[in-house]
């Protein structure tokens, strides 16, 4: 296989299209410590640093997990398992990320760089939470949630300060909007996770009370996303964001039913996409439109 063919290989092992959904949850921390525009440097670099989280994560998780995809209908064809892409590869290409993450870090200010081995603890753990804990949902949450955490402290130098409260109530909000998708993106491999006895909420619970525990997590974070309006004195634009964002997290379980999982996928990728998408833009426009 030929390096173009190495790479296009490697960039479909880690759904590399999906970073765009990703980083506006960086985004939300990013424009919220500046509230505003942080400048040009600051936002290349915490695309790039968020672009090589994921792609840590990523690749970790399917190099990981590349034995149990092979078994389950739903990820046998993904690269690592069908052989389109070698082990050695996908580790290459995963270290160069992690190395474009610490080049990022550094560049962003000495707290990102010191928070750093904390972060690739996150990354790279969450791959084997599910061997051993119902709680994996959670700590893909966390994990993802590190992204607008991160980019705080790269603009503001600090997470410790109680100004720096707003960046812990976003954390927690994105913590638990992540783990609630992920515990109905999980209900798809209920089967394969009771047979390969993979730690599951859904798997061990069911599918109606995964969806409950979801709707209340989405509800929390809605909860969450007001109390962060309110602290930091947020105009209009973000109100206007939250409710159509909030609309979207009912439409979500409103298409996901016990009965009813056709439209599983659609609930995750395209809504939370657009969810993220639209929350990061009614935030920009309020912090460039303050009350």
């Amino acid at each position: 296989m030929g390096r173009p063919s190495r790479i296009r290989a490697f960039l479909e092992l880690i759904k590399f299209e999906h970073t765009i959904f990703a980083l506006p949850f960086a985004y939300l921390g990013m424009v919220l410590a500046a509230n505003g525009w942080p400048g040009l440097r600051t936002f290349l670099w915490i695309t790039l640093a968020m672009a090589a989280a994921r792609t840590v994560g990523m690749g970790a998780n399917r190099l990981t997990d590349r034995w149990i995809d092979a078994r389950n209908p739903r990820t046998a064809d993904r690269p690592l398992a069908t052989g389109a892409i070698s082990p050695a590869t996908a580790w290459a290409g995963t270290l160069l990320a992690a190395l474009t993450l610490a080049l990022a870090a550094w560049q962003l200010g000495p707290l990102p760089f010191r928070l750093l081995p904390g972060a690739y603890v996150f990354l790279i753990l969450y791959a084997f939470t599910k061997r051993w804990t119902l709680l994996s949902h959670l700590m893909l949450g966390m994990t993802d949630a590190l992204a607008p955490l991160g980019a705080w402290a790269a603009v503001r130098g600090s997470l410790t300060r109680a100004s720096d409260l707003p960046a812990w109530v976003l954390f927690t909000a994105v913590t638990l909007w992540i783990g609630g998708f992920d515990l109905i993106y999980a209900i798809q491999d209920i089967e394969v996770d009771r047979r390969d006895r993979l730690h599951s909420f859904p798997a061990r619970y069911g599918i109606a009370a995964a969806l409950r525990l979801s709707a209340v997590a989405h509800a929390l974070v809605t909860v969450l996303f007001v109390l962060l309006g309110m602290l930091l004195h947020l105009s209009a634009p973000y109100w206007i964001g939250l409710a159509m964002s909030a609309a979207l997290l009912a439409y979500e379980h409103a298409i996901v039913r016990p009965d009813d999982l056709s439209r599983l996928n659609v609930a995750f990728f395209n809504v939370n996409g657009l969810i993220s998408v639209t929350l990061f833009i009614g935030t920009l426009l309020a912090t460039l439109l303050p009350a």
